[in-house]
């Protein structure tokens, strides 16, 4: 805690100073540019694997970047996910998984998180993704396996969020648009999920000319 203190202090006097205009902006409204739903992962840093500031994403983490569908159970998840359509008018939502993810290795061998009853019932929100997954695998070995799992998760909470009535609407009158993606946390190699091609491609290749027109302003900074 001591360094994390001193982290705060070095934000107060060096860091704050220097976007002192962007922070008094954000103290009178948000208005981020995507939903991100990831995962609670300590290796995933949200902000710099997109190079955001402050402000540009609505961010909701949570163990295995999962989705509940939507019911009459009220939760966190449903809650941020109404707020973000309806209040911020997000245009995008992207679900975000990740290598080496403890959950979906708890998801794929749910007897190794029998001790952890809240941790059972919430991976259970991942159940159709590791059938998938067993259907498609083959003879895969485990890598492979968790890779065909991290990325029907991703897919499989995408279908989730379809089914929340505030992203229905907002995808009815073609207000927002939602992105799979899975990080690779060894190689820092981000992959989208391609609908027309049916397959997760480089982020390069799924945005291709969208990239280039956001290079120059990366070049500058």
């Amino acid at each position: 805690m001591p360094k994390f203190a001193a982290g705060v202090v070095h934000f107060e006097k060096s860091v704050f100073p220097q976007k002192r205009d962007l922070f008094s902006r954000l103290a009178e409204a948000q208005t981020p540019d995507a939903l991100f739903i990831a995962c609670s992962d300590a290796r995933v840093e949200t902000a710099m694997i997109t190079q955001t500031e402050p402000g540009e994403l609505f961010i909701c983490r949570n163990a295995g970047n999962i989705i509940p569908p939507y019911g009459e159970q009220v939760g966190g998840m449903t809650a941020s996910i109404e707020y973000a359509m309806e209040v911020l008018k997000v245009p995008h939502a992207v679900v975000c998984g990740h290598t080496r993810c403890g959950a979906m290795a708890g998801a794929m061998h749910l007897e190794s998180v029998a001790h952890l009853p809240h941790v059972s019932r919430w991976l259970g929100f991942a159940r159709a993704a590791v059938a998938a997954m067993e259907a498609t695998a083959g003879d895969a070995d485990p890598e492979e396996r968790m890779r065909l799992l991290l990325e029907h998760n991703v897919l499989l909470q995408m279908q989730h969020l379809r089914t929340h009535p505030a992203v229905a609407a907002r995808l009815a009158r073609k207000e927002l648009v939602i992105h799979g993606w899975v990080y690779d946390i060894a190689t820092g190699h981000v992959s989208a999920y391609d609908e027309a091609q049916g397959s997760f491609v480089g982020v390069e290749e799924r945005y291709g000319e969208q990239v280039a027109r956001h290079a120059s302003y990366f070049a500058a900074h």
